[in-house]
């Protein structure tokens, strides 16, 4: 394992290395020591460790009144694993408020393509009459889930995916998704900031467990709708 420096060194917005590289090793590395990359184009390979995370964990999601409507309706199709390099791909592509620039360079797009093929990293789709409309990537270690980013072209389509992260999260007794940074939408659903030396702990205990490895396209989606008749 490539040793970073100790992510408490970094000050709270969480800067605390650059250089490396976006191999496999180094990323795993630094995902299991609480560091992710965050850079744009032409910058170094900047590390981060900030000061709170934002977490969720599984049980206390909080499923909102429209979601719950759109998931009964049923128009939506949820895949796992199956298109990848779509689901990033468009993460660095459909623009988000306030967001001029994209983090998620060509470099970005092939390391996290190659941590899927190794079967750490993992997507999950929204699927609308056979196109993809919106979807979510991240990776997994131990028992928890490292969420990356999110995209949708339809209403609830990015938020469909999230739901059921979480419903294969506590099915597979996951303790957390990583959510990195606080914002109102998470909060919104159930994700909490906590200080960056409790986060460290957690994921000391998730790596306890063993990382379910491989493609996660067996997941039985309609087996676990915790409240919804």
């Amino acid at each position: 394992m490539i040793e970073f420096p100790d992510p408490n060194q970094a000050d709270d917005d969480g800067l605390l290395a650059q250089g490396g590289e976006l191999t496999p090793e180094f990323l795993l590395s630094a995902y299991s020591q609480g560091i992710f990359p965050w850079f744009c184009e032409g910058e170094p390979i900047l590390w981060y460790s900030p000061n709170p995370r934002m977490v969720l964990k599984p049980e206390n999601f909080k499923l909102r009144k429209s979601l719950q409507q759109t998931i009964k309706r049923g128009i939506f199709e949820l895949r796992i694993d199956t298109a990848f390099r779509e689901v990033i791909s468009n993460c660095s592509t459909v623009k988000r408020r306030h967001e001029e620039l994209t983090w998620i360079t060509n470099d970005m797009i092939e390391a996290y393509v190659k941590l899927h093929e190794l079967g750490f990293a993992h997507s999950f789709e929204t699927w609308f009459e056979g196109e993809l409309v919106g979807g979510l990537y991240g990776l997994s270690l131990g028992n928890c889930f490292f969420g990356e980013s999110m995209f949708f072209t339809k209403t609830d389509a990015s938020k469909f995916a999230f739901f059921h992260l979480v419903q294969f999260a506590l099915k597979n007794n996951f303790a957390f998704i990583d959510a990195q940074q606080p914002t109102d939408h998470l909060a919104s659903l159930g994700a909490k900031p906590i200080p960056r030396k409790d986060f460290l702990e957690m994921i000391d205990k998730a790596l306890l467990h063993k990382t379910l490895q491989g493609k996660w396209t067996d997941f039985d989606n309609k087996a676990f709708y915790p409240g919804i008749d």
